[in-house]
């Protein structure tokens, strides 16, 4: 028997050199040289966001141009609300209100001078004044009827924009906008005869082409005023 002792796989293990592995090596080059963008991958991140901030710059600039449309359009609704108000706050009797039977009258044939309106079965718009002497500026003979704004414009020839009843002073800073009143016999509508009641549209137009129009319905309650 041998003296020495039999431990082959340690003797093995201490007499192997230590040598460093070329995979981990290799590995470690390929880490450090990802750590970096290429020039590929550069210019594509360059036109995504040159495309994302052009696209937040329009958004911007609509928003700017546009900013001062709410106001244009709340003025122009105030305009036809107004005046849809005031039309429809006239009376609406058969015969004009200065007629001596204006508040008795049951039909045109009571009045004794002048109807609302002259053609009750006509069909189409109604085209004011009656008489068509009255203005809705004056103070001496002014629109008392409903049938009165038939065809009314603003500005005309006595108000040069958006004037206030008996009034042809032009309202300050509403140069550009103007008002149109559409009145039609409509009362079949209502299943009441088609001259018992009045559609009543205003339109009202303002800057940036900006449209606003109003519709409401007047009803006769003759004889009372």
């Amino acid at each position: 028997m041998s003296d020495k002792p039999n431990h082959p796989s340690l003797h093995k293990c201490q007499t192997a050199p230590l040598k460093p592995s070329v995979q981990s090596a290799a590995a470690l080059r390929v880490r450090f040289a990802q750590l970096g963008v290429t020039l590929v991958e550069l210019v594509v991140f360059i036109v995504i966001m040159g495309v994302a901030l052009a696209g937040v710059l329009k958004v911007l600039e609509i928003t700017g141009r546009n900013s001062a449309d709410p106001l244009v359009r709340k003025q122009a609704l105030s305009i036809a609300e107004s005046l849809l108000l005031e039309i429809q706050q006239q009376p609406f009797t058969f015969c004009d209100p200065d007629d001596a039977n204006a508040s008795t009258a049951t039909s045109t044939t009571d009045c004794t001078t002048e109807t609302q309106d002259t053609n009750p079965a006509g069909a189409g718009a109604i085209a004011g004044p009656f008489p068509n002497t009255e203005s809705r500026y004056s103070n001496t003979n002014p629109f008392d009827n409903v049938a009165d704004y038939g065809g009314f414009t603003m500005p005309n020839a006595e108000c040069a924009g958006i004037c206030n009843p008996n009034d042809t002073t032009p309202l300050a800073n509403l140069g550009s906008y103007a008002a149109t009143v559409t009145i039609t016999r409509d009362g079949a509508t209502l299943g009441l005869n088609n001259d018992a009641a009045l559609r009543v549209s205003v339109r009202v137009t303002g800057p940036a082409n900006t449209v606003v129009t109003l519709s409401g319905y007047r009803v006769r309650y003759a004889p009372n005023i």
